[in-house]
């Protein structure tokens, strides 16, 4: 198929372009460049997908910068890792039909280029650096947060529907390629009544102590403790000086660079 005018897309924008040929450089497909004989000057949009990449990133983190002042940064970082995610910003594109207007090449076209997730990632991507190019960080907010709302308010929901042991799950996973650990400490009292302690540890280390009427709660009241200890969002956390000065914790170092 041929790409729909570029016009058209521009339509659904705030405001228009003053420069028209930024717009379209974000379509260029680099495939498109190597079977046109004589390209005119025309780049592929790659430049713009890295420009775009930051730019998105820094309106993304000043959106939920603003939205939550409470967050920590472990929240803060999740939130913003799950909206520009390349699922969240195909997504997008394809609600806006950006496969529409790309340039392709023969081979890219037919072997499904328009749909696919990783060239409509990098298509969102060069569209929001075509933005900023021709207007500006403004310009870029009024574009992306009115359809980002809806995506922002499921992360967000969906994050905090979750109790505190899935969270440090799916954190511990996604930054340290690791699963928690749940070791039983000390089980207290009389059969009808004991009080279990319980540790979580990541890679060996200990992040958190809990203690509870069941091993679950005490599960969750340290999963609720290691997720304080790294800045991410808890809560459920409530600071137990005893138990906390009977089973010592190392500091926490993490270094995520």
């Amino acid at each position: 198929m041929f790409p729909k005018d570029i016009v058209e897309f521009e339509q659904l924008l705030p405001a228009p372009f003053a420069d028209r040929a930024l717009l379209q450089h974000a379509f260029i497909h680099r495939s498109y460049l190597n079977e046109v004989e004589d390209t005119n000057g025309l780049e592929d949009n790659e430049r713009l997908e890295f420009l775009g990449d930051s730019v998105l990133g820094f309106v993304v983190s000043q959106l939920l910068f603003d939205r939550f002042p409470g967050y920590h940064e472990g929240d803060l970082t999740n939130l913003r890792s799950a909206l520009v995610r390349q699922r969240m910003l195909s997504s997008l594109a394809s609600r806006l039909h950006m496969g529409e207007y790309l340039h392709l090449g023969k081979g890219e076209e037919d072997s499904g280029g328009r749909t696919r997730p990783a060239t409509l990632c990098a298509t969102f991507e060069a569209v929001v650096g075509a933005i900023y190019m021709d207007r500006g960080i403004d310009a870029v907010h009024e574009f992306l947060l009115p359809i980002i709302e809806r995506e922002l308010e499921v992360v967000h929901g969906a994050a905090m529907a979750k109790d505190a042991k899935s969270r440090l799950q799916e954190w511990s996973q996604s930054i340290l390629s690791a699963r928690p650990h749940y070791k039983l400490l000390l089980a207290d009292g009389p059969d009808h009544d004991k009080v279990f302690t319980m540790q979580t540890t990541i890679g060996g280390v200990a992040y958190g102590i809990g203690r509870g009427r069941s091993k679950q709660s005490a599960t969750q009241s340290a999963a609720a403790m290691a997720l304080y200890r790294l800045g991410l969002h808890a809560p459920e956390y409530q600071p137990n000086p005893e138990l906390e000065a009977e089973w010592p914790l190392p500091d926490v170092d993490l270094d995520l660079e």
